[in-house]
């Protein structure tokens, strides 16, 4: 007996031993739960991917909703600024306006106040020249009463 055949003996009573100690059992169980951990840890990849890609789905809407709305804000914003520069625009001009009638209005008045202060001075000059040449003509006690009678009638007239 050659040394050949103890290394077979010893070979076939390892495996005997690791049969009846069930080794391929545990080989094949751990195998099989690790199988089953893997296939879990692909499912919940797969979940999780799921999920990813619906929550991407769901921030792309609302990134075009966000979109959609600042482009109305600013929409909203440049036609509430042209309402604003044309409202400004009209009170301007209506100020304007007021202040042009204002400032003819002021005109026609210091025209009127020139006009009367003119007429007024020319009464008083022609008054005062009509009493000097009465003065000189007529005697002193007719003169008052002359002078007195047309400063009357001069004063009823520019009233």
């Amino acid at each position: 007996m050659d040394a050949t055949f103890w290394a077979f003996i010893s070979l076939i009573l390892f495996l005997a031993l690791l049969v009846y100690v069930k080794v391929p059992g545990m080989v094949a169980k751990a195998l099989d739960e690790r199988a089953d951990r893997i296939r879990r840890e692909l499912e919940d990849a797969r979940v999780l991917r799921e999920e990813a890609q619906q929550l991407l789905a769901e921030y792309q809407r609302k990134r075009h909703e966000a979109e959609k709305e600042a482009a109305e804000l600013v929409s909203a914003a440049q036609r509430e600024a042209e309402s604003i520069v044309a409202d400004a625009k009209e009170k301007t001009e209506e100020y304007v306006a007021r202040r042009t009638k204002l400032a003819e209005q002021k005109i026609a008045q210091a025209e009127r106040d020139a006009v009367n202060e003119v007429r007024a001075r020319a009464v008083d000059v022609a008054v005062a020249a009509a009493g000097k040449i009465l003065s000189d003509t007529v005697d002193g006690s007719a003169s008052g009463v002359l002078f007195d009678q047309s400063l009357a009638q001069l004063k009823a007239k520019m009233n």
